[in-house]
């Protein structure tokens, strides 16, 4: 008997497709690196809370580690390393291989915006003698889950005379924070009534900046006062908002979640957990075989619009000025191409399993997830990698002994999404979606696992250093 009990017991573990937790793998010296890694982590995600910050860190992270900015029509030699910047919103990272441009490039593709609310070009109003904010929300956000939290003000504001001003207030020690009320329980009968969905309007995320009047001024006083402060601190007046970009974002930093440490929680990690992860490989990564490309882009979440999202053509211009130097033929270097689409998965919830198709979803602590397709319904809007793709990247991975599970964006008809995939895909490249499970995806406060942080870290410099 016992001998049929080892035969199935070896038969489920050869034949069975089972994740393994990171736990149960991993040496004493992983686990700690791994911690050790998302120390540097969390410290970009409190430096980066907008595009526009995450660009300015990763150049900066860059020109620290020995990159310098690209410059067209320069033969560069294998192991050199540039950045090249895209209106302030984006980056590209390339370390030039050791193979010509005709033999292809490694691409690994996150995007550095998040869910969040931008001021309107008129913002500033007074009701019933308190100050407040006007926002329209961007991206995907849950509206309720922004009211009653503190939050932070973020951007720049291009004033008349052609200054440009940075605008950081809400996040250092000392600082006022920002908030959005909203209605005590002893008088929200009525608005309880209301769809979770409906729950908060749009129009409803009004953000309160003051309640104190300007001396002497008897209509628009709390206007007048607020203004005056932001005169005086930056010199501008309310026509100055009509240019500018000011976002209003969660305060406070990232920090470690649950009582053994192992989680992070903070605002932005979809997808500045996969932007950090591919910068940290690129960085990390001496005159690999192909030329590789860390491409960190904007307007994800509202589509890749933009000529800071990869809808453009920002992509495919850069590497046509990379093959101009060498004399290649752009569409043979796409098409001999393969790219990382590094983007988050929504981590089984078992508080809300009922969305979930366990067999097929991705779970914290069990590595990073490939998500073959994203879309909604039948397949819409996603590109669906091929099964000989599907199959290398297994082999890279596993090949390094690295982490991984496959998992989709929940059952079938329960809703769906996107990434950049498609877009690089429709370039002729071979594309699949690969980064960190994520619980409370597109939340003012997401957790992730720092053994997937570190296995998303490990896949980007496997991919890159693959022959």
């Amino acid at each position: 008997m016992d001998e049929k009990n080892n035969e199935i017991k070896q038969l489920k573990e050869q034949l069975f497709y089972s994740p393994a937790h990171a736990d149960d793998v991993l040496i004493d010296a992983d686990k700690a690196q791994a911690d050790e890694f998302c120390e540097g982590y969390k410290a970009f995600l409190d430096s980066a809370k907008t595009e526009r910050e995450a660009a300015d860190e990763i150049v900066r992270m860059a020109e620290e580690n020995g990159f310098r900015r690209f410059v067209k029509h320069t033969l560069y030699a294998p192991g050199d390393k540039v950045y090249f910047p895209i209106h302030g919103k984006a980056v590209i990272l390339t370390v030039f291989g050791r193979r010509e441009l005709s033999d292809g490039v490694r691409i690994a593709a996150a995007h550095i915006d998040s869910p969040r609310l931008d001021l309107k070009p008129n913002p500033v109003y007074e009701k019933q003698e308190i100050g407040y904010f006007k926002t329209h929300y961007y991206g995907g956000i849950r509206k309720y889950q922004w009211p009653t939290i503190p939050l932070a003000m973020h951007g720049v504001i291009m004033r008349a005379d052609g200054e440009k001003i940075t605008v950081s207030i809400g996040e250092d020690e000392g600082d006022p924070r920002l908030v959005i009320s909203d209605l005590l329980p002893h008088l929200g009968a009525e608005q309880s009534k209301r769809t979770l969905a409906e729950g908060i309007k749009g129009e409803e995320l009004n953000v309160i900046i003051g309640s104190r009047k300007y001396p002497g001024c008897e209509s628009d006083g709390v206007r007048l006062a607020i203004m005056k402060l932001l005169n005086d601190k930056y010199g501008i007046t309310e026509r100055d908002f009509q240019s500018a970009e000011i976002e209003i974002v969660p305060a406070g930093k990232a920090c470690d979640v649950g009582l053994d440490r192992s989680l992070v929680g903070a605002y932005g990690q979809d997808d500045r957990v996969c932007a950090y992860t591919a910068v940290m490989a690129a960085l990390d990564t001496e005159a690999p075989e192909y030329t590789c490309l860390s491409v960190l882009t904007d307007k994800e979440e509202i589509g890749s619009e933009g000529n800071t999202g990869l809808e453009s053509r920002f992509l495919a211009q850069f590497i046509e000025d990379l093959c101009a130097a060498e004399d290649a033929d752009v569409n043979d270097v796409l098409r001999a191409s393969e790219c990382l689409s590094a983007d988050v998965n929504a981590a089984f919830d078992p508080t809300f399993y009922d969305v979930f198709e366990k067999n097929n979803a991705s779970y914290l602590n069990k590595g990073v997830v490939i998500t073959k397709y994203t879309g909604a319904r039948g397949k819409s809007g996603t590109n669906d990698a091929s099964a000989e793709y599907m199959g290398k990247i297994r082999g890279i991975l596993d090949a390094d002994s690295i982490l991984w599970q496959t998992g989709e964006l929940g059952k079938v008809d329960a809703g769906g999404g996107g990434t950049v995939a498609k877009y690089i895909s429709h370039l002729g490249v071979n594309t699949v979606d690969l980064g960190v499970p994520v619980l409370s995806m597109h939340s003012p406060f997401e957790i992730t696992a720092k053994y997937d942080v570190f296995m998303a870290y490990q896949a980007f410099c496997a991919f890159f250093k693959a022959e």
